[in-house]
């Protein structure tokens, strides 16, 4: 029987988003705050996924064999370093969240079963990466603060009842909405990047962080007049947001995931999206539907 296990571990490093051959205007343009000198640092948390059998020990391998493999493989290596430095792989392509996971699967790959590297720069900014070759996966965390009534206007108080519960009351009640929007795309071989990542945390911050705080979703969203908005609904709806503009920006959307509260989620793969008619405004005040 197959088991995937994963195994967690932790780096501090400090890296320079710089290109030599650009002009600082042209790396700041770029890279923004990251471009400053000397670097900036970060308390990096890797986990790494392993695949296989389970031995007659009820072990798909030696958990403190692993842990002495990434220890010297990754992150003796990486501890306390200046990253652009410290592997030949970052004089090529500089050392990006993204291409970092992708150069630790390369250096992990002939000891251990890899299925996934998975590596948080800070709790709102992680990348995963599967061995595509060039190919990643960007996640940026945000939240906003939105409350909602659950009832369908078809309906009766007590039907609505019936099926939402409490969530039916008629003032509505509220969440601190957390949404996670993970991107696709192939890492660029000199920036490191798969996206422009100021570009699309201004992307999300202007289409649904901006519009969504502190709102009453059903008198303030238009969209949400006449749909539901669970959280279901309201994943979907983000996702639809997002597709054109991350596709703009040279990226896929793959995921939104909204976490309405501890105990309640949800997750809209764009890859099973239908198109919304969804009033939205462009830079130049029309609307436009996507």
């Amino acid at each position: 029987m197959k088991c995937t296990i994963n195994r967690r571990a932790q780096f501090s490093a400090s890296h320079r988003y710089w290109l030599p051959e650009l002009s600082e205007a042209e790396n700041y343009q770029k890279f923004g705050l990251c471009a400053r000198a000397p670097g900036h640092g970060h308390n990096y948390v890797l986990f790494v996924s392993m695949v296989g059998e389970l031995d007659e020990y009820g072990m798909v391998l030696n958990l403190s064999n692993v842990k002495h493999v990434i220890k010297r493989e990754v992150t003796d290596q990486l501890d306390f370093s200046y990253l652009n430095e410290v592997w030949p792989e970052f004089q090529q392509t500089l050392p990006t969240t993204e291409n970092l996971a992708r150069v630790i699967w390369q250096r992990l790959a002939p000891h251990l079963p890899l299925v996934r590297i998975q590596l948080f720069e800070n709790p709102e900014l992680w990348a995963d990466y599967q061995g595509e070759g060039m190919e990643a996966y960007l996640t940026v965390s945000t939240h906003f603060s939105a409350a909602h009534r659950l009832a369908r206007p078809d309906l009766s108080f007590e039907e609505n009842c019936e099926i939402y519960g409490k969530c039916a009351r008629p003032n509505g009640h509220g969440h601190n909405y957390h949404l996670e929007v993970t991107v696709k795309g192939e890492i660029d071989p000199r920036t490191g990047m798969l996206v422009d990542l100021v570009a699309l945390q201004k992307a999300i911050a202007t289409l649904v962080v901006e519009p969504f705080d502190h709102t009453f979703l059903n008198k303030d969203i238009p969209y949400f007049a006449s749909v539901v908005p669970t959280a279901e609904n309201i994943a979907v709806y983000i996702a639809n947001l997002l597709n054109a503009p991350i596709r703009d920006l040279g990226a896929q959307l793959h995921k939104v995931k909204l976490i309405e509260s501890p105990n309640n989620s949800c997750e809209v793969y764009a890859a099973d999206l239908q198109p919304l008619a969804v009033n939205l405004k462009n830079k130049e005040g029309i609307l436009i539907s996507v």
